[in-house]
């Protein structure tokens, strides 16, 4: 998960100050020593690290801490605000021409998912009404251009191209004139990449964007490079001017240091951050949300956008109406795991709750176990998931057999699933007692006794 050892480390360092009802300086220099080394070994900018120690210093050991009620409380907000300042602060949105079609220019070296990253913010720009037009320009790396040409028909965008005999400046300057006759809103430029920076890669991207004149050029990096993503950001900044950042594989980068550094060193805002392999993972980057995940404050925010994207309303609908009656199946059950898979990797999710980071060494989600629970409900005739007291010894043997699991399992799971339904009846019994308060216009919590603890049901 992004940021996971930053985020432990920081937690662990403030920890300590959370209980305290007094905070001096010499507590203040303590925790900020744990955070410094934190930062150091997330591979953040050593100058970015020291500013950002000397602000939150300054501003800890000041009277908005020690007038406060809760002095440990208050230097935990010190640092999440700082943390979000030096990622940007707001949301630095993608730009839109006065005039369409916007033209955006995708750069970066070879190997950052530069192909994959226009592939991707085209899909993004679809579920905002925009139509995008991709861009063939890679003529050098072998199946570039196929590649686009493929991710173009995975999400039902057109492709630009006109081969590989024909120079990168003619090609961006064809489609944008083809953009303007076709009534597109954006022009992504696919552009090559090298594995490493020199003159002749950037003096064509300098021709390119004289032709093209972009509204943006986005720097494709990769965030697990951690430092070298920093440095590559800021040579691309100093020969092309960049308007903003797309940072990759962001999940699988458990320190975070480029997403820390790259704004405070090239005072270019990270625009998107993609968030796993599939086209629609890639997700406007918010600073605010990601230092209040790195501290484990969660991240509900981006979880409810997640979930109305992600979940059948219509189909929640029904479900909660069937709830109502006293009714859950295991089709339902199906149908509510396949739901919480679109939102994602189930350790992602956990990670936007509040207060889950310290849970999460203790609760391990194993995807494969959760295929398993799936293979058993699968391996049920349709009439004994729709009526669970069909489910004899007999016909439990058959289903372990079927799914590759034992009957212990299989009766561990079914036993589960019991609990769930008394559970889910009384919290629908719960909510419609809250409903009538409302109504009534005094309103009082009752009580939840949840009848059990859900656990995994294979070790």
């Amino acid at each position: 998960m992004a940021f996971e050892s930053l985020a432990s480390r920081l937690q662990g360092a403030f920890d300590k100050l959370r209980g305290r009802g007094k905070i001096d300086e010499t507590a203040v220099n303590e925790a900020m020593r744990e955070v410094r080394l934190a930062l150091l070994e997330a591979d953040v900018n050593f100058k970015v690290v020291k500013e950002f120690i000397a602000r939150v210093k300054e501003r800890a050991v000041g009277q908005e801490v020690l007038k406060s009620l809760t002095p440990g409380q208050m230097v935990i907000k010190i640092v999440n605000e700082e943390l979000t300042a030096l990622m940007g602060g707001d949301v630095a949105k993608i730009a839109v021409a006065n005039r369409p079609p916007t033209v955006v220019m995708m750069v970066g070296l070879q190997g950052a998912g530069k192909t994959t990253s226009t592939g991707k913010l085209a899909k993004h720009l679809q579920k905002q009404n925009r139509k995008p037009l991709l861009v063939a320009a890679d003529i050098y790396r072998p199946a570039a251009i196929k590649q686009l040409q493929v991710l173009g028909e995975q999400i039902k965008a057109p492709v630009f191209s006109l081969g590989d005999q024909v120079s990168p400046v003619e090609i961006a300057r064809q489609a944008i004139e083809h953009a303007k006759e076709n009534h597109l809103d954006y022009v992504l430029i696919d552009t090559a990449g090298r594995l490493h920076i020199d003159e002749a890669l950037m003096e064509e991207l300098r021709q390119v964007r004289e032709v093209a004149k972009p509204d943006e050029i986005l720097l494709v990096v990769d965030a697990m490079t951690g430092q070298d993503a920093v440095n590559v950001a800021e040579s691309f900044n100093q020969q092309l001017e960049l308007t903003g950042v797309v940072l990759t594989k962001l999940d699988g980068d458990t320190r975070g240091g480029a997403a820390l550094s790259v704004k405070a060193v090239t005072g270019k805002p990270i625009k998107f951050a993609a968030m796993g392999e599939k086209l629609d993972a890639l997700e406007p980057f918010h600073p605010d949300r990601m230092a209040s995940r790195i501290l484990g404050m969660g991240d509900v925010l981006s979880l409810i956008e997640k979930a109305q994207e992600a979940v059948d309303t219509e189909k929640a609908k029904q479900m909660e109406r069937q709830m109502r009656q006293g009714e859950f199946t295991f089709d339902m059950f199906l149908d509510s795991m396949q739901q919480m898979r679109n939102l994602g990797p189930l350790e992602d999710i956990l990670g936007m709750l509040p207060g889950m980071n310290k849970l999460k060494g203790n609760m391990k989600v194993d995807e494969k176990q959760i295929g398993r629970v799936e293979a058993i409900v699968k391996s049920m005739t349709k009439a004994e998931r729709a009526n669970p007291d069909l489910l004899n010894a007999s016909r439990r043997k058959r289903i372990a057999a079927g799914s590759g699991t034992s009957i212990q399992e299989v009766n561990r799971f079914i036993k589960q699933f019991e609990d769930m339904k008394k559970m889910m009846k009384q919290f629908t019994g719960m909510t419609d007692k809250i409903k009538k308060k409302q109504k009534k216009g005094g309103l009082k919590m009752p009580g939840m006794n949840f009848p059990f603890n859900f656990k995994p049901p294979f070790k």
